[in-house]
Formats: structure tokens, C-alpha cells, sequence
């Protein structure tokens, strides 16, 4: 009992502290605008209404401006003050400009120009005075080219400066229009496949011809064990007592070893979370020993053979869970307000260009994760509560669990949603190697279009 208060007091804390974080939706929502207007000129004019729109760049600077007011940095001052430790906020400040100047809005830029020109760089500062000059009439600057290293910007200024005939980047359009079609395209075939098996599974259920539930085989646990793993194991021992732990000793042999950001976010993210799965799989490990001998397939029913069984059914309920969890963020997004969250995981991939970094983040998020996270909520809470009081009313259950426990207010619709396809999968496929499957397509495909949004 004093562990389940003292946990739910702390999800409490943490879903209340997550409407303080800010949410990556913004930044991925300017960084697809952004590969639009980078990727128009190479888009047949034909497909450009339905892929980048008619004015793409006309479309960031609304969504530049308006992300700057929502973050009360209209001002410009605020803005450049935020941008002044953080060279991606300064390009975004300096890509508005560029707009506002190619938009031939020259008073709406130059407030942001003086402020940028203020925190410039020499090689910066040479640009933003050129900038200054327009529309009097500025001139390509020779001494600026070294900083411009984001293909956006450089096109902008060359426009704005320059010769606009002579201002293409057709590698880089190019690859962003490849970016683009990956994270639309790609996508909206994979929801028109979803769709299709849902009204497929709905006409079978309808007919009747849905083959029965198998067994719920789980571990013979009670809900007093269930309680002890997750709110002793997970939070108090997982959450709480393991980063105090571990935290200062990591940072020390981090320290010692001289590995510094980027990868010793990587390395970080890595150590904490199989520091976080310890102390839960060394209880679960020791309530299974003595629950006597186990059942045919393991009390946990992980059953991964045949495997290309395991990953076509994984598949197949990616593509059912994913308009599902879609119609729900679309709702959410609607009808809403913004209640920030997001796992800060999201942010750290999309602004890590470092490779060694990226691959701790991917194997924590598509390998690690699923694993534990299913072991937990899939593997024991679901059937051990199921065998209490019914196996659809513990899809429910452990759905909840399975969202709260991510501590965030903003993603636990989608979450719960998710859970409510993974709980699913786990009675219909009676093995719990699928939804490992599911959960990590899931996390592969969100770490993927981060990586295809990221710089």
C-alpha cells in the first residue's frame, strides 16, 4: 500500500510537471514546412499543390511567426535572446527574416536583423549587414558564404541578395523531396492498408468468423505481487532510486573517460534505462522462481517461434493501430489545447547529427524498450489482472498503466490508444513476442521520421 500511494503520487507529480516541458510538435511542424519550401523546386509543378503546397515558403513564415507568439517572443528581443545559446533557434530567427525580406516585408525584418546581428558571429554578422541594406540594395556577401551550411538559408539569402535564377540546390531539393516523401507518402500508404484490415476485421467479426481467444496463460502472480513489481520495482526502485544511484557515478566515469555531449547523451540515455530495468526484472525474476513449475511456452508466453509468424502478425497490427492511433492525435490536436509533454527522447533525436549517439537512442527506444516495457504491462499485469476480473477489462487496465506510466499528459491518448492495440494483440495472438514486434515497429517507425526530419 505505501508503495502504490507513494507511486501514484509521484505519476501524479510527473504528469503535472509535464504540461511545464515543451512539446517537439512545433519543431517537427517547422521542420517539414521548412523541407517543403527547400524541396518545391524540385517537385513536378503538377504534384506540388498536393505535396508542398503553392507558397511554402509563405506557409513557414506563418508558422515561424505564429510558434513566435505562442512562445511570447514576438518581440523579437526574447526571441534573439533564446537564440543566443542555441544555433538552431538563431536560423529559425534568421529564416523569418529571410521570408519577411523575400515577402517584401523589409520593416517587419529588420527589428529581427538588429537583434540577430547583435549575437552574430564575425562570418554571421558580415550576412546580416548585407541583409540590412534590402531593399536599398544589398549584395551577395563573399565573407558569409562559410556559415551558410543550411541549404534553406543559403538559397533565401541568394534570393534576397542575389541572382534568384542562380540560386538552386537541386542535391539538396532533391534529398529533401525524398525526406518528404517518407514522411507523407510512405505513411499515408500504410493508414489506406490499415484501414482496409480494419473494415476486413470488422466484416469477419461482424460474419462471425473471428477465430476464438486463446487461453490468457500469465504468471501465477496475485495483484499484491503486480503491485509490489510496478510501483516497488518500476517507479520506486526503476524511476526514483536508480538515477539517484547511478546518476553521479555515470557522470563521474563520463567525466573520467572525457566523453562529452553529444554521446554522452547517448551513452546517458542508454545506461539509465537498463539501470531503470534492473531492479523490476530481478523481482519478476524471483516472483517467477517460485511460482512452481511453468507452463508450457514460459510464464510470460514470449512463444517467438515460428518468427516470420510472429513478424507478419506484429505487421499486420501496426498497419490496424496505426489510423486508429492517428483519428485520436488528429482529435486531440482539434479539439484540444497543446498540453506540451513530449518525451524529451523526441528532442534529443531530432537535434543529434551524431551517429554513435543516434545508435544508443535506437537501440534503447526499439529494442530495449519493448522488451521491458512489454514484459511489464503485456507479460504480467495484463493476464494476472485479466484472471481476475476478465481479459477485456485488463486490456483497459493495463493500457492506462502502459500511458500513465510515461508521464506525460500530451501523449497519453495516443498511448492509451496504442496500449489498447498492443493488449489486443496479446489475447488474440495469445504470445506476447508480438506486441514486442508492434511496440518495436511502432518505436522504428517514429525514430525514423525524426531522423528524416532531422537537419
Amino acid at each position: 500500500m505505501v508503495s502504490l500511494v507513494l507511486s501514484l503520487l509521484l505519476w501524479l507529480n510527473g504528469l503535472l510537471e509535464s504540461l511545464e516541458r515543451p512539446s517537439v510538435g512545433n519543431d517537427l511542424s517547422r521542420r517539414q514546412l521548412e523541407l517543403s519550401a527547400l524541396a518545391a523546386p524540385a517537385v513536378p509543378p503538377s504534384l506540388r499543390p498536393l505535396l508542398v503546397g503553392v507558397d511554402p515558403g509563405a506557409l513557414l513564415l506563418v508558422e515561424l511567426e505564429q510558434q513566435a507568439e505562442e512562445s511570447g517572443d514576438s518581440t523579437t528581443a526574447s526571441g534573439a535572446a533564446q537564440a543566443a545559446g542555441d544555433r538552431e533557434a538563431w536560423i529559425s530567427l534568421l529564416e523569418r527574416a529571410l521570408l519577411q525580406l523575400r515577402q517584401g516585408q523589409p520593416a517587419a525584418a529588420r527589428p529581427l536583423l538588429l537583434q540577430l546581428q547583435r549575437l552574430a558571429t564575425a562570418d554571421d554578422r558580415a550576412l546580416i549587414e548585407q541583409l540590412l541594406q534590402v531593399p536599398q540594395g544589398g549584395s551577395w556577401p563573399v565573407e558569409a558564404v562559410g556559415m551558410l551550411q543550411d541549404p534553406l538559408v543559403r538559397r533565401l539569402s541568394c534570393q534576397v541578395l542575389g541572382d534568384a535564377s542562380d540560386c538552386a540546390e537541386p542535391a539538396a531539393e532533391r534529398r529533401a523531396l525524398l525526406q518528404l516523401l517518407g514522411i507523407n507518402l510512405l505513411p499515408a500508404l500504410a493508414l489506406l492498408a490499415g484501414l482496409l484490415l480494419l473494415l476486413r476485421e470488422g466484416w469477419l467479426r461482424w460474419r462471425g468468423k473471428q477465430a476464438p481467444l486463446p487461453d490468457l496463460v500469465g504468471p501465477d502472480l496475485g495483484l499484491i505481487d503486480v503491485v509490489l513489481l510496478i510501483a516497488g520495482g518500476f517507479v520506486l526502485l526503476g524511476e526514483v532510486l536508480t538515477p539517484v544511484l547511478l546518476g553521479p557515478l555515470l557522470q563521474a566515469t563520463l567525466s573520467a573517460l572525457a566523453i562529452k555531449p553529444p554521446l554522452a547523451d547517448g551513452v546517458t540515455v542508454l545506461t539509465m534505462y537498463l539501470g531503470l530495468m534492473a531492479a523490476p526484472l530481478l523481482m519478476l525474476l524471483v516472483l517467477l522462481r517460485s511460482g512452481g513449475e511453468a507452463p508450457e511456452g514460459g510464464w510470460l508466453q514470449f512463444r517467438w517461434r515460428p518468427l516470420g509468424s510472429v513478424l507478419r502478425k506484429s505487421m499486420k497490427y501496426l498497419l490496424i493501430v496505426l489510423p486508429l492511433v492517428s483519428l485520436v492525435g488528429w482529435l486531440q490536436q482539434h479539439f484540444l489545447s497543446d498540453v506540451g509533454g513530449s518525451n524529451p527522447l523526441l528532442e534529443l533525436v531530432l537535434r543529434s547529427g551524431n551517429g554513435l549517439t543516434l545508435a544508443c537512442f535506437a537501440f534503447t527506444a526499439i529494442v530495449l524498450a519493448p522488451l521491458f516495457e512489454e514484459t511489464i504491462f503485456r507479460g504480467v499485469l495484463l493476464p494476472v489482472v485479466g484472471r481476475e476480473i476478465g481479459p477485456l477489462p485488463a486490456v483497459l487496465i493495463s493500457s492506462m498503466v502502459f500511458g500513465i506510466a510515461h508521464l506525460s499528459l500530451g501523449e497519453f491518448p495516443p498511448l492509451f490508444t496504442l496500449g489498447l492495440g498492443l493488449g489486443w494483440l496479446r489475447l488474440s495472438s495469445g504470445r506476447l513476442s508480438t506486441c514486442v514486434g508492434l511496440h518495436a515497429l511502432w518505436n522504428g517507425l517514429t525514430f525514423t521520421n525524426l531522423l528524416l526530419l532531422a537537419r
